[in-house]
């Protein structure tokens, strides 16, 4: 299982929200750069971007820190927020981002997914937030009327490999993962999950290991110093 060091951005600095409310925000560095260093000296793999911004606006606005950390980096970096049109996924994928994680639109525009599908493939990755099981957008502050199993359904029949599973009641509340629906998404489906929001242990991690999970994205674990990221690779998970 692949482990993500997450580094949410928010004005040029790295920060986390509670529950992705934009008024609930803690600033944990000053500088993306020197953190996204800090996780690959550690041992991480792939890193996960945000670009909290660009998922509340709707375009790009930390595009040059996210060029800094990827030709900073040896290993590849996946980003999402605020990525709704052809030009923003190009832009993205021209300065080097490994994959792209598309939300609201990929519940607003099946045709815009299809399209970034048949011009990038596996660089295409689609993040299903969901609150009581149904798809939130905009940011995370509008409800669809589409239940995540059933979107989930839906990308995979357009040919998506990779899905980004969140909980948006778990998201920063060190309180667990939600294992049940991330089970649900890996019985009923052959794509690739990565499970996002209240990662908080190595329990955690050993139990969506163990599930058979692709991935786990951590954030405020990690700089709260629940989960060390260094010995998690090297001694607690079979995998790393």
């Amino acid at each position: 299982m692949i482990v993500f060091p997450a580094i949410d951005l928010k004005n040029g600095k790295c920060v986390r929200l509670l529950q992705g409310k934009k008024e609930a925000e803690t600033i944990y560095f000053e500088n993306p750069v020197a953190v996204a260093q800090m996780w690959e000296s550690k041992g991480a793999q792939y890193l996960h971007l945000v670009d909290l911004d660009g998922a509340f606006d709707g375009e790009p606005k930390n595009l040059n820190v996210v060029k800094e950390i990827v030709e900073t980096l040896n290993i590849p970096v996946e980003l999402g927020g605020g990525i709704r049109n052809l030009e923003i996924a190009k832009n993205y994928i021209d300065i080097g981002v490994a994959r792209i994680i598309i939300g609201t639109q990929a519940v607003k525009d099946f045709d815009f997914i299809e399209k970034l599908l048949s011009l990038y493939d596996e660089k295409v990755c689609v993040s299903i937030d969901a609150k009581n099981g149904i798809v939130c957008t905009e940011g995370w502050v509008e409800s669809s009327n589409m239940e995540a199993l059933e979107l989930a359904s839906k990308l995979e029949s357009l040919g998506l490999t990779t899905l980004v599973y969140t909980d948006i009641s778990k998201d920063g509340m060190m309180t667990g993962p939600n294992f049940e629906m991330l089970g649900v998404l890996n019985d009923h489906l052959k794509m690739n999950i990565i499970a996002s929001g209240g990662v908080s242990s190595v329990a955690d991690m050993k139990r969506l290991e163990a599930m058979g999970l692709y991935g786990a994205i951590t954030g405020k674990a990690l700089y709260e110093g629940t989960i060390d990221l260094q010995k998690l690779l090297k001694e607690e998970l079979k995998s790393c």
